[in-house]
């Protein structure tokens, strides 16, 4: 099996090649069409079995529809400001490894990433997220304190992903995750 033959589009395709991907692990494979229907997925997978590339393939679908749709687009053309893609991480060490490998992975489509982790400048988190990060990579306490601040507006998110859900709450964030998903669309 390749990753051609999992409906993903041509520029997913290529800055997964790009990236060096070949073929699929198992979880991708039953993982990206899946995703790609827009289902509700829980995927449990060992460390190291590709699940960063198996969720972020079809979120970054749904960034580039968005893109190319003009009722998603407001004055001069510009994207509507809002992430469209919203991952949470129990650690700010996890956080900021997602988004290490999705902006090398990622940066030929030109998705643009921004992080939200405790110990960082937060004005500077904030000004990312108000030039318009298509996906956000976070931890839950300074997600909360974004939203609440009103920096982080999840009106027009698609997908949401919870990596290592069992972590945070094990951590004690469910407060933290129920205000985020309340905020977030049906």
């Amino acid at each position: 099996m390749s990753f051609d033959t999992l409906g993903l589009s041509d520029v997913v395709l290529k800055s997964l090649t790009d990236s060096g991907y070949e073929t699929p692990t198992e979880v991708q494979a039953r993982t990206i069409p899946a995703a790609l229907t827009g289902s509700d997925l829980r995927v449990c997978s060992n460390t190291g079995s590709g699940k960063t590339a198996a969720f972020v393939p079809p979120a970054l679908e749904r960034v580039l529809a968005a893109r190319n749709d003009p009722a998603k687009r407001g004055v001069k053309g510009q994207l509507n400001k809002g992430p469209r893609v919203l991952i949470l991480a129990p650690t700010r060490e996890l956080a900021l490894q997602v988004a290490k490998e999705l902006s090398w992975l990622y940066a030929k489509a030109g998705a643009r990433i921004a992080t939200c982790v405790g110990g960082m400048d937060a004005s500077k988190e904030r000004r990312n997220l108000s030039q318009g990060a298509q996906i956000v990579v976070g931890t839950p306490g300074r997600l909360r304190d974004h939203l609440e601040r009103g920096a982080l507006d999840l009106s027009a998110l698609k997908v949401a992903v919870l990596d290592e859900a069992d972590e945070m709450l094990d951590m004690g964030f469910r407060e933290e995750l129920e205000e985020i998903l309340n905020a977030t669309p049906e």
